[in-house]
């Protein structure tokens, strides 16, 4: 609830607004029964015309200012919780981009979809409903048991003997509701991984023919869902019934003790008319107050789950460490450096490497050696278990991720490019100019098919550029990577989808024109390390063996037999 109403404050004026509103609105409603009764065992009996008139007015009156008080009090309502789930989504998505990518692993990008939408569908639904009926029901079922009370305190006791099984009946809603709902929702989270699992890899999936394996997949965590939906309905489905039955017993006692009081002249009808309008609008607020405790258990299930994620430490509350720095000389250092990802076992044991300026770093290496690894603890994306990483001689962890990150320009294993022009992928929200991005566009050897289409750099992808091939869209991620003229390059696996000859012009152009340029490029082809100052070959997570092209071929056997198994008897520079 802190969470909730940290973000209803700056709307909080609206909020009382409405609810002062909606309470006089619930008064007024509360007087039309009331001014009933006056009317037929008060008013008709003088037969005074007049008086039948007025009072007949200010029951009109009443009502059509309990009708425009709560349609006011509705749209404030509305008002106030669009505006603090709009906030809410906003805090939460902006929370998400920055959190440490061990924080997304825990999270899962799923369970971060659902939170950006189901949840605060939830929240959003949970704020309307308590502003419409949180001060509504109380008001007509306190203020009702009062007037009724006043007006026959006998019948009203009838009334006041239902009130311990209900309330008993909205306290096990209550108590059971928030548990149940948040199991739902982990389920949901479940069915969004596999929905986005499948749109991410449907060609995959139609490739292999595996579209009935995943439709039987979908079919069970869509199961599981249902499930767990129809065991906290079956929980909270049985508040209901149970409410009606006590209330339907009480309206029973009073029309049967009210026949027999008006009968002996202890009331009149007129009471016993206005008390069935009481009844009947009491145990209409009390049905509202026990379908609000089933929508406040799910806001509150989703609002926790929000707040999990706006709790969570972030990039944004970075502090400066204290570390003590290296040899200035030296562009990058890496001083054994060990990490786990799942501090189970090591994913890089004791990696030490110097590079200086313009230098280049090859890394080769089988899948899961290590070798992506080694360029998200470079970015600063997990916090290093053992050693350091040092840029420029100063330790990345005194180093503001924003600014340590400008200074690299990445092309990463699993890259993605948006449903935008190629101009705007390119660009991606930085000043580039037209010489630079033509410039960019010629090193990462893209021109060629880029003039080819029709509008150019203002062809429109789609989503991850599914309209273009493999090796056009490594193309347009190295432009994008060369447009921020970085310090240092990072390239993963970059050129796999190229052809031969245009990864030697590419090889080549990187040699020419990012000569003073620091790069670290990671490859299954020894093509394209072979002229890097220094080469690694990592194996399960540990430096193999490292040196240059010559001195690998002389003391790595392993090395050696890579380059003939890929280069023997083929035509290469």
């Amino acid at each position: 609830m802190k969470m909730i109403w940290r973000f209803i404050k700056p709307v909080k004026k609206a909020l009382f607004l409405g609810l002062l509103i909606k309470a006089v609105g619930s008064l007024l409603e509360l007087l039309l029964p009331y001014i009933l009764e006056l009317i037929l065992d008060d008013i008709v009996p003088t037969r005074s015309v007049e008086l039948i008139l007025f009072w007949s007015a200010m029951m009109i009156l009443c009502a059509l200012g309990c009708w425009i008080f709560n349609i006011t009090a509705n749209r404030l309502a509305s008002g106030v919780a669009r505006d603090a789930t709009r906030e809410i989504r906003h805090a939460l998505f902006d929370r998400s981009l920055y959190l440490s990518c061990s924080k997304t692993d825990a999270f899962t990008i799923p369970s971060l979809e659902s939170r950006l939408t189901s949840d605060t569908y939830n929240v959003h639904r949970f704020l309307g409903m308590a502003q419409r009926m949180g001060i509504r029901a109380p008001i007509i079922v306190l203020g009702g048991f009062a007037i009724t009370i006043f007006m026959d305190p006998v019948l009203s006791l009838v009334l006041l003997g239902t009130l311990p099984f209900i309330s008993i009946l909205v306290y096990i809603r209550a108590v059971k509701g928030i548990p149940l709902y948040t199991s739902v929702q982990r389920k949901s989270d479940r069915m969004v991984s596999v929905v986005r699992e499948n749109a991410q890899g449907i060609r995959v999936i139609k490739a292999l023919s595996r579209v009935d394996h995943e439709k039987e997949r979908f079919a069970n965590v869509n199961q599981d869902i249902r499930d767990a939906e129809i065991h906290a309905q079956k929980v909270m489905a049985v508040v209901s019934p149970g409410m009606n039955l006590f209330l339907y017993l009480g309206w029973t006692g009073v029309l049967l003790l009210g026949a027999h009081r008006v009968s002996l002249g202890l009331s009149k009808p007129g009471v016993i008319i206005a008390f069935m309008s009481y009844f009947t609008i009491i145990s209409r607020s009390l049905m509202a107050i026990s379908r609000m405790f089933i929508m406040t258990s799910r806001g509150l299930a989703s609002a926790n789950r929000i707040e999990e994620v706006l709790n969570c430490e972030t990039e944004k509350d970075w502090q400066p460490g204290n570390f003590p720095p290296s040899d200035p000389q030296y562009t990058i250092e890496f001083k054994d450096v060990t990490f786990s990802y799942l501090k189970v076992r090591n994913n890089l044991q004791h990696i030490s490497f110097k590079l200086k300026k313009g230098e280049t770093l090859g890394v080769l290496g089988a899948t899961g050696s290590g070798k992506t690894t080694l360029l998200s603890l470079l970015l600063h994306f997990y916090e290093l278990d053992e050693g350091a990483i040092y840029l420029n001689g100063e330790d990345i962890r005194n180093i503001p991720p924003q600014e340590l990150r400008s200074r690299f320009g990445i092309v990463m294993q699993n890259d993605f490019l948006f449903s935008q022009t190629v101009a705007e992928n390119i660009r991606f929200g930085r000043e580039v100019s037209e010489e630079t991005l033509k410039k960019a566009l010629e090193n990462a050897q893209a021109s060629e098919f880029i003039e080819g289409l029709e509008e150019g750099t203002d062809y429109l992808l789609t989503s991850n550029a599914t309209n273009l091939s493999g090796g056009q869209r490594q193309r347009l991620l190295l432009t994008r990577a060369f447009a921020s003229q970085p310090e240092i390059l990072l390239l993963d696996d970059s050129s796999s989808a190229l052809d031969y000859a245009t990864d030697a012009r590419l090889r080549k152009a990187l040699a020419e024109n990012y000569a003073d340029t620091t790069m670290i490029i990671i490859a299954q082809r020894v093509s394209s390390v072979r002229a890097c100052d220094q080469i690694l070959l990592l194996e399960d997570g540990r430096i193999a063996s490292s040196g240059t092209d010559e001195e690998l071929l002389e003391s790595s056997p392993l090395y050696a037999s890579i380059c003939a198994s890929q280069m023997g008897g083929a035509l290469f520079d």
